[in-house]
């Protein structure tokens, strides 16, 4: 994806924060402590929170917290319902905390959008030695055969690369480094828990990767998971006439599924973890 259209897409949510606050999945619990478990200390950044579904995980597991989010409306959502978390404007190139303040830096289907030439030095800046950086993202169990379906009929705007695990691991395998300098091959675990391989490398800033999947679930009806594939970026920026059609289709399978035409039913999910830490 190109810059301008990066951040396109990155822009699109505020206007439809509510809805996404709504509708979106929060993170497997497993695969959240997975992420801090190299972490030296309980200070967590989750940068580019949004409307906090990583971070009530976070504030639920006991972390000590900090959210970050550039767009107002995400923002404004994630005070509401979180008043007792720090939230600050700020964004993954420019962090308003000082050097070494934070044991870990988490984000949840965000790091995708970050600017990693820039953010990973600051990244790194705000990170204590040893701290530990991890992207999470909830993808679509597609082993599972009308998940396979819904994700095919949806296409790629509403079911994108990072959004089924294969796929998912080669996208995102690196995207921890910036796009010039020395790239380490990610190191992997099944989806009941991490096992590691043999390292390739280290970058300048962070060590080898690794990724691992763990078993997580929506509980949604057709509706409401209609409304929450409108929110993803590539739905949100598409013209309107386009969107519905598109989201008429997403409605159509699913109406005529056995698995979730009878109300509500549990979208079989799971969230992949990609976590590394800092020299």
């Amino acid at each position: 994806m190109e810059q301008h259209e990066r951040q396109l897409h990155s822009s699109s949510f505020g206007a439809a924060a509510a809805a996404y606050a709504e509708h979106r999945p929060d993170y497997a619990h497993a695969a959240v402590r997975w992420a801090l478990e190299p972490a030296p200390g309980p200070r967590v950044l989750d940068l580019g929170a949004g409307t906090g579904k990583l971070t009530a995980t976070l504030a639920a597991l006991g972390a000590d917290v900090t959210a970050v989010e550039p767009d107002p409306a995400m923002l404004s959502e994630l005070r509401r319902e979180l008043p007792a978390v720090r939230a600050l404007p700020g964004s993954a190139e420019a962090i308003p905390l000082p050097d070494g303040s934070v044991d870990a830096v988490l984000a949840g289907n965000a790091m995708h959008w970050f600017d990693m030439a820039v953010a990973g030095p600051e990244i790194a800046r705000v990170l204590a030695p040893g701290g530990t950086l991890a992207g999470l993202w909830n993808l679509l169990d597609d082993s599972v055969d009308w998940v396979a379906g819904l994700a095919r009929v949806s296409g790629s705007a509403a079911v994108g690369p990072r959004d089924t695990p294969a796929s998912w691991r080669a996208e995102t395998a690196a995207m921890h480094l910036p796009k010039t300098g020395h790239q380490s091959g990610p190191e992997t675990g099944p989806k009941t828990g991490p096992k590691t391989g043999p390292k390739t490398g280290t970058d300048v800033r962070f060590g080898s990767p690794e990724q691992a999947e763990f078993p997580h679930g929506q509980r949604r009806t057709a509706d409401s998971l209609v409304a929450t594939l409108a929110t993803r970026a590539g739905m949100l920026v598409m013209p309107e006439q386009e969107r519905e059609a598109a989201l008429g289709r997403i409605g159509a399978f699913l109406a005529s599924r056995p698995e979730t035409a009878g109300g509500e039913f549990t979208l079989p999910m799971l969230t992949g973890v990609l976590r590394v830490r800092r020299l």
